[in-house]
């Protein structure tokens, strides 16, 4: 396969639909279902299946800019939310 030859796999968004979330603009979406899933996998653990969803919905959602940098907040302890709680 040549440089101008790329293949594209098809990507299928895994977000599921919320009625809190009704427009466009995703942003809060992809937000609440980071923090959603960290806030599982803190109370029940990883292996919680339910917990899945959040985060195929998140990784679906969200630049990994974003997920990387909260990620980072999350590990030096200035996250703007307690997910302990």
């Amino acid at each position: 396969m040549s440089d101008e030859e790329t293949e594209t796999k098809p990507f299928k968004f895994v977000t599921g639909f919320d009625a809190r979330f009704p427009n466009q603009n995703q942003t809060k979406h992809c937000w609440q279902n980071y923090v959603d899933y960290h806030k599982c996998i803190l109370a029940k653990g990883e292996d919680f299946a339910p917990c899945r969803q959040f985060f195929l919905a998140y990784r679906s959602l969200c630049p990994n800019g974003w997920t990387s940098r909260w990620d980072d907040q999350r590990e030096n302890g200035n996250f703007p939310v307690k997910l302990d709680q």
